[in-house]
């Protein structure tokens, strides 16, 4: 009698849907995918890590009057990066850690046009750091840091805080 009555209990849980599904373990192609997705999500929030500490430094080093001539590096280096960004979201790169919105697919011209003119920007910038023309710099920043934003504004999950 006992039996039955938790029998009927735990059916009575499974038809309700509160009794265990078994779930199929992923298979190992799966889990490699998922490694490889969070790796790939990993590498860029790091490289955009990096890129913010170029675009801080890069106006610091404005705001106090260095030489042009130091900010040829950062400079360059962001307009790489603004053109490695697009390689950065395959379509297979998912992460719950990512703060990319769905727009970064579903809008993937749209993107990558963001993308090319941070490029842009921040190649401009390179090329008035390499002039020497400490009175550009500053205008050429402000607009690199509208390109950056307008890509953001589209395609990033704003911060919680």
């Amino acid at each position: 009698m006992r039996a039955t009555a938790l029998f009927a209990a735990a059916l009575s849980l499974v038809i309700a849907g509160g009794g265990a599904t078994a779930q199929p373990a992923p298979s190992k192609a799966d889990a490699k995918a998922t490694a490889r997705s969070e790796a790939i999500v990993s590498g860029r929030q790091a490289a955009f890590k990096l890129s913010l500490a170029s675009f801080v430094g890069l106006k610091a080093a404005i705001t106090r009057g260095d030489d042009p001539k130091t900010m040829i590096l950062p400079a360059s280096a962001l307009a790489a990066w603004g053109r490695a960004i697009p390689g950065m979201f395959p379509a297979e790169a998912a992460s719950p850690s990512s703060k990319a919105l769905p727009t970064v697919w579903s809008d993937r011209a749209g993107f990558e046009a963001r993308a090319a003119d941070m490029a842009t920007a921040a190649a401009q910038l390179a090329t008035l750091a390499k002039a020497g023309d400490a009175a550009a710099l500053s205008a050429q920043w402000d607009v690199l840091k509208g390109s950056c934003s307008a890509c953001h504004d589209k395609y990033r999950a704003e911060e919680k805080r």
